[in-house]
């Protein structure tokens, strides 16, 4: 009788411990919601210096005010809207209806013209002065336009066009040392006309007195096997862990409307400057950019196009991870 009654209570006892470890595997995966905004209601672009976003998307339930709880988050820095020059003309970031689907609104960036004194074209959402962010994951719905199909028929080879990147440091500082960064991108690789793909490339960074920069690359990745959709919604998550080459880890995959979500990347690989003893998270990121060069501008615009994208539904999540 005790033997059986001590063998059930042993038995009861390792089930309650599975289970706890199950529900905290759960919420290791569920993670912190930190923010979500789908661009609707109060939510605006005021004016500053460059543009910022506020009010809140009163279609959610939570989480969903740009200033109480975004820039207000402890581990968050502040967001703002950077374009580093030009003027509408050249290049904005508007909230407006969904084209096709009034109902729902977007954040469009519009890119014309190489607004970086004439070299380079940039639009981008700034999370900067961050604090301690070693692991979080982000969702966001993306519609490049159909001129992006423009791109397809650039004559060389396309090796630059960011749409999110990651500091860990910050690279265009003299008082941070051990920089570096991760670049989230669409390319095109040969100079042909060519389908486009994801590709990624993490850097260390030396920055010299004159403030000059010299990216060498860690490690670099392009998935042929899915192309980058064009006219068409799709949802794109990613992950990063800080880590070294045994626990870092950087994850993507989209999910083109109607369709199975897709695995881009899962690279399992260093996500810090490979000198830094002591990495203590990603400072500054752009969960939202536009970001490319002169050439290829003027090769849209040569051809009557521009780069313009949407984003819908973002949401920004700490310690979550992949599914």
């Amino acid at each position: 009788m005790n033997k059986m009654f001590f063998a059930l209570l042993f038995a009861f006892f390792i089930c309650m411990t599975c289970r706890k470890k199950t529900v905290s595997a759960e919420l290791q995966q569920q993670g912190e919601l930190i923010f979500q905004s789908g661009f609707e209601n109060d939510t605006v672009i005021a004016k500053n210096a460059d543009a910022d976003i506020v009010g809140a998307d009163k279609k959610l339930p939570g989480h969903n005010d740009w200033l109480k709880d975004l820039d207000n988050h402890p581990d968050i820095g502040s967001f703002n809207l950077q374009y580093q020059g030009g003027d509408s003309t050249m290049r904005f970031a508007r909230i407006i209806p969904e084209p096709g689907r009034a109902v729902n609104h977007v954040l469009q960036f519009w890119l014309k013209e190489p607004n970086v004194r004439g070299s380079k074209g940039r639009i981008q959402g700034n999370l900067y002065g961050n604090n301690g962010l070693k692991e979080f994951y982000q969702s966001v719905r993306i519609y490049l336009h159909d001129d992006f199909n423009a791109v397809r028929t650039f004559p060389k080879t396309v090796h630059w066009l960011t749409i999110a990147e990651f500091w860990n440091n910050i690279t265009w500082s003299q008082t941070v040392s051990y920089r570096f960064r991760i670049t989230l991108g669409i390319g095109k690789p040969v100079a042909t006309t060519s389908d486009l793909y994801f590709i990624l490339d993490a850097e260390d960074c030396e920055l010299f007195p004159d403030d000059s920069q010299k990216y060498s690359t860690v490690w670099a990745e392009t998935n042929m096997n899915v192309k980058v959709p064009v006219g068409k919604w799709f949802t794109m998550e990613y992950y990063y862990k800080e880590g070294d080459h045994r626990n870092g880890r950087f994850y993507m995959a989209i999910t083109p409307e109607s369709e199975q979500k897709k695995i881009i990347f899962d690279v399992r690989k260093i996500t810090h400057n490979t000198q830094d003893p002591n990495p203590n998270g990603v400072s500054d990121f752009n969960p939202l950019k536009l970001y490319t060069s002169r050439e290829l501008i003027e090769h849209m615009k040569r051809n009557g196009k521009t780069l313009q994208i949407y984003w819908d539904d973002f949401k920004l999540w700490k310690n979550k991870r992949p599914v």
